[in-house]
């Protein structure tokens, strides 16, 4: 079809609605002529009614109702329209306006950093906030992030700041000796142990006598204290429970040493203990008339305890303390930087259960006031059931001491690593995760998300954020509230935390 037939076919279909087929083109020019004059007539008009000139029929008619609105209850104006109000829950909320930010835990803290989603300042205080938010029911907290984004930076400024607020700051186990310079800058006390140092701490040392409890009870809380502490020690080198005649022999042997102490005037020492099970004829004579020979069967044990006296933890916790506990000390850190270099930490644990041990005496001092206990360097301790009893003892007792623990771990997996699904060792790690009401989650790798939303519960949008957080921000899991946290750090507090100064 030619462009002109085509344009005479769009002209044909249209006309109609002007000029009929029928006519011809006469007939057509004038009544376009017509249709021309009656719009000029209707634009004249227009123009007449709005000079006031309308005809008295054309006239608008007065208003029904006077200006006020419409009397009487059924009027929108005055404010008089009363609708009932809409209620909803948060969940519902959120989704409705997902541009909501949390409001935030209070101005009652230690300042962190910036909340990244309500760009307000963030603060967090865990004796501040128990008891004043609900599902807040514990002051422990979880830290976790993988090699490199901020997680040490964190746990030490925190417990930096936290001595400005009253707070006490105790570390029982630094293996890489990074806690030395923050106990220096606060004036407080490093103690380091390893062979060839001159530090020493016994274990077994008694902790002062509260005023409230007499002196019979208290000496039968010292006694269980060390047992507990025995048992600990005898599990993790064994690598296994002890047998019930295994426990009777402890039991026997605490009380032959104890007793030969008390005859010299000193404080029992582990080898004392050691010395006690490698006599077999004195255990089965305090053993009395008991079925067995109670010397026998503490052979194995004999051997565990003097790895602790002659083997590669020799001079550590088998002489008197060289430095006595001061509670007012605003810092105490435990340095075993000599011993976390090989790849058994068997050592390690070891002698972080004896530092342990040796702190319990502040802790249990009911004038000590608030203290923080980190662990760093958790998941080196996961695959030890006997220290992770006693941490799980320390963390069900944080109330009533009023202490707040702090476990730093690099993967949630890590506390898989505890051992087989169903077995001790993953319930006591999972109980550790159950008891804390705070979780602060640094950047996760992706092979560890599943992980990482099993064990924590966390939703599609907070398992992909921790993939994708930067250095130095957390997501931040507080009694079930989430919030975006950019942890900001002080330029004498990033020169004193930097762990990289020797990659520099």
């Amino acid at each position: 079809m030619s462009f002109r037939s085509a344009r005479r076919a769009r002209r044909a279909s249209a006309s109609p609605l002007f000029t009929p087929h029928g006519t011809d083109r006469a007939g057509r020019k004038a009544a376009r002529r017509r249709l021309a004059e009656a719009a000029a007539k209707a634009r004249s008009e227009a123009v007449g009614h709005a000079a006031g000139t309308a005809p008295a029929e054309h006239e608008t008619p007065a208003s029904l109702y006077p200006p006020s609105g419409r009397p009487g209850p059924a009027s929108a104006r005055g404010n008089r329209l009363r609708l009932p109000a809409h209620r909803m829950t948060t969940a519902i909320a959120a989704g409705a306006y997902p541009f909501l930010a949390e409001g935030g835990l209070g101005a009652e803290g230690i300042y962190i950093g910036r909340d990244v989603h309500a760009e307000a300042s963030f603060v967090f205080d865990p004796f501040a906030l128990y008891g004043k938010v609900e599902g807040f029911t514990n002051p422990n907290v979880l830290l976790a992030g993988v090699i490199g984004q901020g997680k040490s930076a964190l746990a030490k400024s925190f417990a930096l700041r936290s001595v400005a607020f009253g707070y006490r700051v105790y570390v029982p186990c630094d293996p890489k000796g990074e806690w030395t310079p923050v106990a220096a800058a606060l004036g407080g006390t490093s103690v380091a142990l390893g062979p060839g140092l001159p530090g020493r701490l016994n274990p077994l040392d008694a902790a002062p006598c509260p005023a409230s409890v007499s002196e019979s009870d208290w000496a039968g809380e010292t006694r269980k204290r060390r047992l507990l502490l025995l048992g600990s020690l005898a599990r993790t080198v064994l690598g296994r429970d002890l047998l019930p005649m295994e426990h009777t022999a402890l039991d026997v042997a605490l009380d032959a040493a104890v007793t030969h102490a008390a005859d010299t005037g000193r404080t029992p020492l582990l080898g004392d203990v050691a010395a006690a099970l490698n006599n077999p004829g004195q255990l089965d004579e305090a053993a009395g008339p008991m079925s067995g020979r109670l010397g026998d069967a503490a052979r194995d044990l004999a051997h565990a305890m003097r790895r602790l006296v002659h083997g590669d933890l020799s001079g550590m916790f088998d002489a008197p303390s060289t430095v006595a506990f001061d509670p007012d000390s605003p810092m105490l850190t435990i340095d075993l930087s000599r011993l976390g270099g090989s790849g058994d930490d068997t050592a390690l644990v070891l002698a972080m259960t004896c530092a342990s041990a040796w702190m319990e005496s502040a802790l249990i001092d009911p004038r000590g006031g608030r203290r923080w206990i980190v662990y760093d360097e958790a998941w080196r301790l996961m695959r030890h059931p006997g220290l992770l009893q006693r941490m799980q003892a320390q963390w069900k007792l944080s109330r009533g001491l009023g202490i707040a623990n702090l476990m730093v771990i690099h993967r949630l997996s890590d506390l898989l690593t505890a051992g087989d699904a169903g077995s001790q060792g993953r319930a006591l790690a999972e109980g550790l995760l159950a008891d804390c009401s705070t979780r602060i989650i640094y950047r996760q790798e992706t092979d560890q998300l599943h992980a990482a939303a099993t064990l924590l519960g966390l939703t599609s949008v907070e398992a992909e954020a921790i993939a994708h957080l930067n250095r130095g921000r957390g997501l931040w899991k507080v009694a079930g509230r989430s919030f975006i946290v950019q942890h900001l750090l002080h330029a004498h507090e990033l020169a004193l935390f930097d762990t990289d100064a020797r990659m520099h």
